[in-house]
This record gives C-alpha cells, structure tokens and sequence, in this order.
C-alpha cells in the first residue's frame, strides 16, 4: 500500500511542476504591472527632445527669432532655405517656433513646480495631521479655487507686469490650491496604512514618516498629475498669449505666434499665410497630446487609483 501512494505520488509531482502554482484559498494575486508599451516611449521620447531643442536652440544654425530678413520673401511657404516658411515681417517659422517652445515649458514646468512647492508640501502635512490645521488649509484651498484663476492672472498681470518669470509665478500660485487637492487625497490614503501606524509606535518622527513612508507612496500621483498640470498651464499661457497677455513682442511664443497668425488667415492685412497658424497649432497639440499620453500611462502603470478630491 506504501508503494503504491509513492508510485502515484511521483507520478503526479511532475505535473504539480509543470502546471501553475495553485492557489492557497484566501490568497490573492500578485498584482502585475501594466507594461508602459512603445507608444509611450515614443511620446516620452518626443518631449525630451522638444526640451533638448529648446535648451539648445541657439546651438543651432538658424536665424535670430526676431531677425528681419528683407532679402527672404515675405510669407513664403515651407522651402529648402525655410523650412517651414517666413512670416508677414520675413522672420523664418521654424526659428521662432523653437524658440517659442521656450516660454511654453519655463511657465508650464516652472509655474507645476511652484504649484507642487506651495500646495504640495502643505497637503501633505495636512492629510497626516488632520484636526485643526487640515481644517484651515482646506477650507482656504476651496475659497481660492472658488475664484476664477484666469480672471486673476489676467488682473495681476496687468498689474504687475508681463515678464516671463512673474507670468510662470503667477500661474504657479493659482495651480497651487489644486495640486492641494490632488496630494491631500492621495496622501489621506496612505496616511492610515499599518506602515504608517508601526512607524509611529516605533517611535518615528513626523518628518521621518513624511520623507520615507508616505511621500514614496505618492511620488506616481505627483508625477502622473504633475504633467497633466504642465499640460493644463501650457494651455493657459498659450490663452494669455493669444489675447496678447503673456511675454511682450517680439520675444516668440506659440500662443503670439498664433495671435499674430489669425490676422493673416482671413487675408485682413491683404496678405493671407495660414502657414503661421498651422505651425505653433500643430506643435502645441503634440506637445500636449503626449504630456497626456505619458500621464495616463504612468498612473496605469504605478496603479494610481482615483482618490476624491
């Protein structure tokens, strides 16, 4: 009898082997990461060279974007000596449309990190000590959302000035009050997780808990919604920049270069060029196209749930 349970126990160890694991009643499923795929790489790929060219544009060998040259034909088309053609004041697309990329990603980048530095931090500190100072910070976060973000741009700007670096500032401190939002829901998550509860009775200070339990566990909610923010400012200063709010002329920007393109569109100047308008149009959607791209497949990824603000 002896024998004849090892015989068949041996006989059926191999297919134990063979076969998947089976489970253990109760035991759950390692969750498997969502691959990022080609396409994201590709889009990945896109952004870092949009910053490369803008970084380095003056490395390349192209006219000044404000240099006036009388001897290229006026509103030519894409060509051999242009590449995407002239304006209505001979200044070659290509040239003010990489440098243009410039203004886009300082405020877009610029006004996200002031907006994570200024609503961040404080979500997360919010979200792990509740009570009263949670109170007072969400309750302001709410009233400044309540006002119109693009209105108050528009009136500080006016106000103080269209530098670049006080645009990128201003936008940075209207972002503020919803990337409260965002983190303080992510961080209220994992704020009550038993790691949280074993660092405290161990004894672990406040800082430690926020620096090494909970901010790794929100760094894919920070970058995910930090580039969809990028995104969102992009837009908004490409806005301001289309009704004449933003940089000054003749310093370059996709949102003037469209501006000063809409003119020429319906031929209101007697010359039509449609040229300067597909150009910065076509550039901002791509850039913005794959800033969502790249979000939506990194929360996929990280298996960023949806939180309520």
């Amino acid at each position: 009898m002896t024998d004849m349970i090892s015989t068949q126990s041996e006989g059926l160890a191999p297919a134990l082997l063979d076969g998947p694991t089976p489970l253990i009643p109760g035991q759950l499923e390692a969750p498997v990461k969502k691959k990022l795929g080609v396409f994201f790489w590709i889009c990945a790929g896109w952004i870092g060279l949009i910053i490369l060219v803008a970084i380095f544009a003056n490395l390349l060998p192209l006219p000044k974007p404000d240099f006036e040259n009388f001897a290229a034909p006026q509103n030519a088309g894409p060509g051999w000596g242009h590449l995407l053609g002239t304006d209505d004041l001979n200044r070659d697309i290509f040239s003010r449309l990489l440098y243009g990329s410039r203004v886009s990603l300082v405020v877009g980048f610029g006004g996200t990190a002031i907006g994570m530095l200024l609503g961040g931090l404080p979500a997360m500190y919010s979200a792990y000590r509740r009570g009263r100072v949670d109170t007072v910070l969400d309750t302001i976060s709410y009233a400044v959302l309540a006002f119109p973000a693009l209105v108050a741009v528009i009136a500080i700007g006016e106000f103080w000035g269209h530098q670049l670096w006080k645009i990128t500032l201003v936008i940075g401190v209207f972002s503020a009050p919803l990337i409260f939002r965002v983190i303080r829901a992510s961080t209220l998550s994992y704020a009550t997780r038993d790691f949280v509860m074993a660092a405290k009775a161990l004894g672990a200070s406040d800082r430690r808990i926020l620096a090494r339990e909970l901010f790794p566990n929100i760094v894919p909610t920070i970058i995910s919604f930090g580039l969809i923010a990028v995104a969102s400012i992009v837009v908004l200063e490409g806005t301001l920049a289309f009704l004449g709010l933003s940089v000054p002329l003749p310093t370059p920007s996709w949102g003037n270069m469209l501006n000063e393109g809409s003119t020429l569109l319906s031929g209101s100047k007697g010359q039509t060029n449609p040229w300067l308008v597909i150009f910065p149009a076509v550039a901002m959607f791509s850039l913005l196209f794959t800033l969502n791209v790249v979000a939506d497949k990194l929360r996929a990824h990280f298996d960023v749930s949806e939180v309520k603000l």
